[in-house]
């Protein structure tokens, strides 16, 4: 036999070790064996299926079969190891020494997902014990043998896989166990998975009592029966030992292990448990036969693929059924044996604990329940793919690893409960005993309502049918009995339909930012959110935020793709729902038939195939004389799914949750295009009288959408100048448009608004020009990262769909605040799945000359946001310390992903010419946030380095001079005449009654009671009012009107006595829409006289007046004499203690 070279770069080369080179490396017991064989091994011909010389067969039409000879005749460069079986029992021996070869031809790379069958395992090994010296010494896992000896460049040996055989450790036995199988997964650092299947053994072995220290022998360990080796094979494994009388007998530990990337759990069962019985029985077929023909030539068919039918070598007939579709996981009966050991309401907490990424612990006596049981969880997942640690057997030695910060699912032995106790963020699953353990100090948010109680009622009706008859006086007799494989399956379904319902429209959230070289999508969160009215719901959010929610988006949101099951369950779940509605019958019915989607992808081959595998007899493990495991000797084309075009399903505009509808009416509407309309045509005080009306309109999410849609109908081109009361009028509008909207933007009102505030403008002289952007930067939206992100993914979109098809697209600002341009006769979607399909058939130019000109569609618009971004960020007074963004710029902005930023360095203010000039501390967070913006969405869209450095060293430059420019701005707009404000009234003081302070301008906000502001009790709104709050030596009093003076003209006066103060309380109040202006400080005083009085400072009230009407307040209230508790007539008034405005300034230390 001639050996074969170590191969460096061609992994088709063949393979082979010699006998004698083997039998040199491994002369002692602790030896290993194990088969490598490459995982993306093809076949000769594209259009045929190989057979392997041992029966191996692939249900296809007949082929020729490969001979030895042919074998020979070919190509060093183009063999490959496969077992070898001869005809006759001479030749049978002769050639079990080694690994004969079998030939494949090498196919290009861009054949292989097409016509490429896989190795069904890439390793085999034997692992044994390392065995102590006496019967108190530590044992250890050591590989005795490999295959191949050397790593496969594709196909690395995974180190450590003695610690996953024996997850509790290599311990010897004084009592003979059972064999047993069990599967580990590894993940390696590519986040691919390694099933290693063992078959673990005991071998009798001989162990040697301790010694005193004077004796002359040395302490040894021999097996019982190695003085009579089988056939001489395994002479070369005696050791010369001393003469010893006293044994003491214990059993060893010993493993099989299979490894591969396919999850194919009940094949590998059945090979490993072939080659035990070959073992134990001494049946006449050479283990090497066995081996080589498990890792050389039985291939697997792609997802989709024939069955195929092979024998190992035994005299077996085996059969393996690959799915229909690789995107499905495969379950069996895992997903319903969790249910029964764990129940409903324990799976579903820890379906929630592992969509919302919280390390999860299972722990069992059988290592089977804990891989099972881990299996089961993450196949609920679906269509999310775990990414986090997954470890269903995790060894005893490793327990330490439980206390990562990452998420993670393990399983450990029950052996450890001890160990694992004290473990204060882990959820624990004891799957023996059905229960689980949330720690306190562990938030767990559960499924939003109603799913939580309709996932509840289905999974009842599917894991206990008889529930609903249970109560009858006649029950019926028959009822359903689902196979277990079956109701797997029906559970399954009822998580996918909840996922179906949860995810609902989240298509219509997918922004398609490149298509090529490759399609780039981003997930607009706040949108979903919005639309869906989910922004309260914790679960929702954090799943939007988990890694593999962005996997997710991902794999799914290229429009042109192969689809499966869940897309289709997607498209179709809205009419689903509808008939559900109609008739809840049939929800079982719906159930059923996803169900049965899912069990043909596991069995599509309705044909049985009766398999016959070799079994060892009962009680065969426990014979005396067994001898040990001897020393190994080493030595077609499937049509895939085609891409189509992805159903988007229901629209999420469509999607009404009744429970939070609110009423608009179109008369409000009305109402609301009239006021814009006179605003426009400068009749000025025909809106001012529609104005509270607008203001009260625009609480509701229609209104604030349908005033961006009318203010943008207004302007031509890119600028509107408008005369200062219009551009009043206009600001205030959209401040009061965004105070309602959270900092997500959830509606687009802010993304709406962001083109007209740089289109609307007033001028204040000569060269000076205004613009709406410097009046409503005070609203949070705008220092929120996702939402400049969002934004700017929309108008990527809303460009490349123009630039594939410039005559349908609107790119007027009034097409701008719409997720989705839904009345275009195409969508983005379809325009990116006609691309992607057409995509290989171009030339090299064409795909080049689209490739830049998307490129330059994200450059282009980088630099328009980094000028937006500028623009709303920038106050207007940019010398003020006190502004409050110095200090919000401060805190951390949130992304929705995690991207590596430059911005933190001084390079780019170094080579941008601005070096000596100190834009000030806002200049400088500015800088930050703005080169951070860039950063994320040029790495995102896949931009240049050279584009995205030039963007780096622009942006310290438009601050400069956005700043110079704001300077003028701000002078100018303080010359502005001011706002005329009504006189202030002067309350009427009760006899005996005197003013202790001047009045203060202050505005009297609403409390919470309908009666005061009109609301659903009918009659005028008297709150909003403005006046002025006075303090005397008996009472509190606030004196003024409503607000609104077209609603109501009456006087409104609240007062209660200064001593019945019980509470007093600062809050912070924002924009007021009704007043245009912000106002930064309120006060709350709460009276024991069931009087509650809610101001609102005006912008001309200063600190120190606030200040000194708050300690009057408390000065008042506790007077030094009983007779200044009230007002009284006719008698000497107790002069008050004097202020002295010295310790005013130092007061009292607080």
């Amino acid at each position: 036999m001639q050996t074969a070279k170590s191969p460096t770069t061609d992994v088709t080369q063949a393979r082979s070790v010699s006998t004698s080179e083997t039998s040199r490396c491994f002369t002692s017991q602790c030896s290993v064996a194990c088969l490598h064989a490459p995982l993306d091994r093809v076949s000769t011909d594209t259009g045929s299926n190989e057979l392997s010389p041992r029966g191996c067969e692939i249900v296809t039409p007949p082929v020729r079969r490969t001979t030895r000879r042919d074998a020979l005749t070919r190509p060093r460069s183009q063999r490959r190891i496969c077992a070898n079986e001869g005809r006759n029992t001479h030749t049978h021996r002769r050639e079990s020494k080694a690994v004969q070869a079998c030939v494949y031809n090498k196919l290009h790379m861009s054949q292989v997902r097409e016509t490429a069958h896989v190795i069904m395992a890439s390793t085999s090994c034997v692992v044994g014990t390392f065995l102590p010296t006496h019967r108190s010494g530590t044992s250890s896992g050591i590989i005795l043998q490999r295959f191949p000896e050397k790593d496969w460049s594709d196909t690395p040996f995974i180190d450590g896989i003695e610690w996953f055989c024996q997850p509790q450790g290599w311990a010897l036995s004084t009592d003979r166990q059972e064999p047993r199988f069990f599967v580990s997964v590894l993940t390696d650092i590519d986040a691919n998975r390694h099933y290693c299947a063992c078959m673990c053994f005991n071998e009798t072995v001989a162990i040697t009592p301790s010694k005193p220290v004077d004796e002359v022998h040395t302490p040894s360990t021999k097996l019982i029966n190695e003085e009579d080796p089988v056939e001489g094979e395994g002479a070369h494994l005696t050791r010369s030992l001393p003469a010893i009388t006293h044994h003491s007998i214990m059993y060893a530990p010993k493993c099989l292990v299979l490894v591969s990337r396919l999850d194919y759990i009940e094949t590998f069962r059945s090979c490993l448990g072939i080659i035990y019985t070959v073992y134990v029985e001494n049946i006449g077929v050479p283990l090497e036969t066995l081996v080589g023909n498990i890792l050389g030539c039985i291939q697997v068919p792609p997802p989709g693929g024939p069955q195929v039918r092979f024998s190992i070598g035994a005299g077996d007939r085996q059969a393996l059924q690959p799915p229909l579709s690789s995107s499905l996981p495969t379950t069996h009966t895992s997903v319903c044996l969790l249910f029964q050991q764990l129940g409903i309401r324990n799976v579903l907490v820890l379906f929630c604990a592992i969509m919302t990424e919280h390390k999860i612990l299972f722990h069992s006596k059988s290592y089977n329940r804990l891989t099972e049981g881990c299996r089961a969880l993450t196949a609920l997942m679906f269509p999310f793919r775990y990414s986090h640690v997954y470890i269903p057997l995790l060894p005893a030695a490793l327990v330490e690893v439980l206390s990562t910060p990452t998420p993670f699912i393990m399983g450990v032995h029950s052996s450890l409960k001890t160990d694992i106790a004290e473990l204060m963020d882990v959820i624990v699953a004891d799957l023996d005993g059905g229960a689980i353990m949330v720690p306190d100090g562990v938030s767990l948010p559960l499924l939003p309502e109603p799913l939580l109680s309709h996932s509840q009622e289905a999974l009842s009706m599917v894991l206990q049918p008889e529930l609903s008859c249970a109560d009858h006086a006649f029950p019926p007799s028959n009822l359903r009995l689902t196979q277990p494989a079956m109701l797997d399956k029906e559970i399954r379904a009822i998580f996918m339909r909840m996922f179906a319902q949860l995810l609902q429209g989240y298509r219509s959230c997918l922004t398609i930012i490149r298509i090529h070289p490759r399609p780039i999508i981003t997930f607009h969160k706040a949108a979903f959110l919005g639309e869906r009215t989910l922004l309260d719901c914790d679960f929702t959010t954090r799943v939007l935020d988990c890694m593999f929610f962005t996997s997710f988006v991902c794999e799914r949101g290229p429009p042109w793709r192969p689809c499966d099951v869940w897309d289709e369950l997607y498209s179709s779940m809205s009419d689903q729902l509808r008939l559900e509605a109609q008739d809840p019958r049939i929800v079982l019915l719906h159930i059923q038939e996803l169900a049965q989607q899912l069990y043909t992808n596991e069995n599509p081959n309705p044909q049985p195939y009766v398999q016959k595998i070799l079994k060892p007899p009962d009680g065969a493990f426990a014979r005396i004389h067994q001898p040990p495991l001897p020393t190994i000797n080493t030595g077609q084309s499937l049509r895939p799914v085609q891409p189509r075009i992805v159903p988007i399903g229901l629209h999420i505009s469509t999607i009404h949750d009744s429970r939070h509808i609110v009423s608009n009416s179109a008369r409000r509407l009305e109402v609301l295009k009239n006021c814009i309309n006179c605003i426009f045509e400068n009749k000025i005080s025909d809106a001012r009288k529609t104005f509270p009306a607008v203001l009260r309109a625009l609480k509701s999410k229609a209104a604030r959408l349908a005033l961006c849609t009318e203010l943008a109908q207004h302007v031509l081109g890119n600028k509107a100048m408008l005369e200062h009361q219009q551009f009043d009028l206009v600001v205030r509008l959209m401040n009061c448009a965004l105070q309602d909207d959270s900092a997500m933007d959830e509606h687009g009102v802010a993304a709406a608004l962001l083109p007209l505030a740089t289109a609307f403008c007033r001028k204040l002289c000569t060269g000076v020009i205004q613009f709406a952007y410097t009046c409503i930067q005070e609203h949070s939206v705008w220092q929120n990262q996702q939402f400049w992100e969002a934004a700017f993914y929309q108008d990527v979109q809303r460009d490349i769909k123009a630039l594939y098809l410039p005559r349908v697209v609107d790119t007027s600002p009034s097409s701008r605040h719409s997720y989705d341009t839904m009345l275009s006769p195409v969508s983005p979607r379809e325009i990116a799945a006609e691309q992607m399909r057409v995509w290989p058939a171009l030339d090299q130019e064409k795909q080049n000359e689209l490739v830049n000109s998307e490129e330059s569609t994200l450059y282009s618009q980088a630099i328009h946001y980094a000028n937006r971004m500028v623009y709303l960020l920038i106050p207007l007074d940019s010398s003020g310390r006190n502004h409050k963004q110095d200090t919000a710029f401060e805190e951390e902005r949130v992304s929705n992903s995690i991207t590596n930023s430059v911005a933190e360095s001084d390079s780019a203010d170094a080579e941008s010419g601005f070096e000596e000039q100190d834009p000030g501390e806002t200049g400088s967070n500015v800088i930050k946030l703005v080169s951070r913006f860039v950063d994320k969405v040029c790495t995102e869209g896949a931009v240049s380095a050279e584009h995205n450095r030039s963007l780096h060293q622009m942006v310290p430059g438009v601050v400069h001079m956005h700043i110079e420019t704001l300077e003028a701005v701000h002078r100018e707009s303080k010359r502005l005449p001011p706002i005329q404000k009504p006189k202030i009234l002067t309350p009427s003081m009760l006899p005996g009654e005197e003013a202790i302070m001047e009045g203060l301008r202050v505005y009297l906000l609403p409390d919470g009671r309908e009666e005061s502001s009109g609301g659903l009790l009918g009659g005028p709104p008297f709150l909003p009012a403005e006046g002025a709050i006075f303090l005397t030596n008996y009472r509190i009093v606030f004196k003024g009107t409503p607000c609104d003076p077209f609603a109501c003209e009456q006087l409104v006066v609240r007062s209660f006595p200064v001593t019945s103060l019980t509470k007093e309380k600062r809050v912070t109040v924002q924009y007021l829409a009704h007043l245009d202006q912000w106002l930064q400080e309120g006060l709350q005083l709460r009276s024991c006289t069931f009087q509650l009085i809610k101001l609102a400072f005006d912008e001309e009230v200063t600190p120190e007046n606030i200040e000194t009407f708050r300690k009057l307040i408390h000065r008042v209230r506790h007077p030094p004499h009983i007779l200044n508790h009230f007002a009284f007539t006719g008698q000497v008034v107790v002069p008050q203690t004097p202020l002295h405005k010295g310790k005013e300034k130092n007061a009292t230390l607080k």
